[in-house]
């Protein structure tokens, strides 16, 4: 079962909430990032980034860099855009795009549901990157970054959360990339416990959506914590440092995008020879003069840049039969990767070739073509992954392969913060 409990939040005062609220520390390059806190003097990235104060070029992962960060938000608190709440609350958090909305809870989840398996998680994560945000964690002596969830769909919860809602939000506001963000306040006892009871007695697993490095952060600064605090740091339940922030949302209200691939060198192969190998594994057929959007699992768009053609592929049934067992080998990503991009391009480890580019759908269709026309390579354009299929790789213990999910719209950073 999933333990989670109410907080105290520090937040932005309601006329700065637009300001402050961020897109995730990891969506931004240094340059971007840079040009990000520059432009926008309150926003919480100048927190999540705090090389961004110091020249080109410095080490962003020395002492001084994060003890920047906690300067930062010392400074914005002392000026009033922050306020503490004064009593434990949950919150609401939704998110429309395009006219759709999904709404999730805002709490914090104990760090022993992570270890013991109750949250579950589909992807492996790069020690560098932990380090970064577990020293981050460490220098703010709070959470920053709310971990991404989902859980399978459950009426009372959808009952309670309808009913909230028709009250007036904490905060309503509009980004600048058209999405509408609300939050409201629960900060009543006894709809806590309600929900708090619900998840633990009837929400047997969380599942990580997006988040992977900021839970693997969250849990060891946790762990870290529990070590210098001596024999009582486990056993302190109540200790904010044994619980990681989280916004969890119920798995039917969520849309995956697909998570496209540009293959930058096609290693000296023509257009008819790639044809020719894929259509070992692949039903081949010329489609309109654009990239073709997949209709279902199992197809894939392609463009070559050659010929300047675009191609439908159609999976042939075999290669899925054979796999049928397997969560993660059925995987339209993980067939695109071992027919494809391993057995064609000679691709095999897509972490680390330069070769292959990895281009979220948010970006649109156009791009595919633009990059493979740039590099004179080829795209393809897949069907996404499915909620039901994350689900089933991460009960099965397994990992997805790199970039098989792309989930809009983010949740924003310093919205709400949870401090230890």
């Amino acid at each position: 079962m999933v333990h989670i409990k109410s907080f105290k939040a520090l937040r932005p005062v309601e006329k700065y909430v637009r300001d402050v609220a961020a897109l995730p520390y990891d969506v931004y390059d240094e340059d971007e990032a840079r040009r990000e806190a520059a432009s926008h003097p309150r926003s919480f990235l100048r927190i999540d980034r705090p090389e961004t104060a110091f020249p080109e070029g410095c080490d962003m992962y020395a002492k001084e860099v994060y003890d920047k960060a906690a300067e930062l938000l010392s400074e914005d608190i002392k000026k009033g855009i922050y306020i503490r709440e004064e009593e434990p609350c949950l919150y609401l958090y939704a998110l429309t795009m395009n006219g759709r909305t999904q709404t999730g809870l805002a709490a914090c989840v104990s760090v022993d549901d992570y270890l013991n398996g109750n949250v579950k998680k589909h992807e492996n994560t790069v020690r560098e990157k932990e380090e970064d945000r577990v020293r981050h964690i460490t220098a703010l002596n709070a959470q920053t970054g709310p971990i991404f969830l989902t859980y399978r769909k459950n009426d009372r919860l959808k009952d309670i959360f309808s009913n909230e809602r028709k009250k007036k939000p904490l905060y309503s506001f509009i980004s600048e990339d058209g999405i509408e963000y609300e939050l409201w306040r629960i900060s009543d006892a006894e709809t806590i416990g309600e929900i708090t009871g619900i998840f633990s007695e009837e929400i047997s697993s969380a599942y990580i959506a997006d988040g992977h490095h900021r839970a693997a952060s969250a849990v060891r600064a946790s762990l870290k914590r529990r070590e210098a605090e001596g024999p009582t740091g486990e056993t302190d339940t109540s200790a904010e440092y044994n619980y990681f922030l989280s916004v969890l949302f119920p798995d039917d209200e969520l849309k995956i995008l697909d998570y496209n691939r540009v293959v930058r060198d096609k290693g000296g192969l023509s257009d008819k020879e790639i044809l020719a190998g894929l259509s070992e594994s692949f039903e081949i057929s010329e489609s309109c003069p654009e990239l073709w959007r997949p209709e279902k699992k199992g197809d894939i768009g392609m463009y070559l840049s050659d010929s300047g053609k675009y191609y439908r592929l159609s999976i042939k049934g075999c290669e899925y039969e054979k796999r049928s067992a397997d969560p993660v080998a059925r995987l339209d990503a993980s067939l695109l990767q071992e027919l494809v991009l391993s057995r064609i391009f000679t691709i095999n480890d897509p972490r680390t070739d330069k070769r292959v580019e990895f281009v979220g759908g948010i970006k649109g269709d156009k791009i595919l073509k633009e990059k493979a026309d740039l590099y004179g390579g080829v795209a393809f354009l897949m069907y996404p992954t499915s909620i039901s299929e994350l689900m089933d790789v991460a009960d099965a213990g397994l990992l997805m392969p790199p970039k098989s999910t792309w989930f809009e719209p983010k949740l924003r950073s310093g919205l709400l913060i949870h401090e230890f």
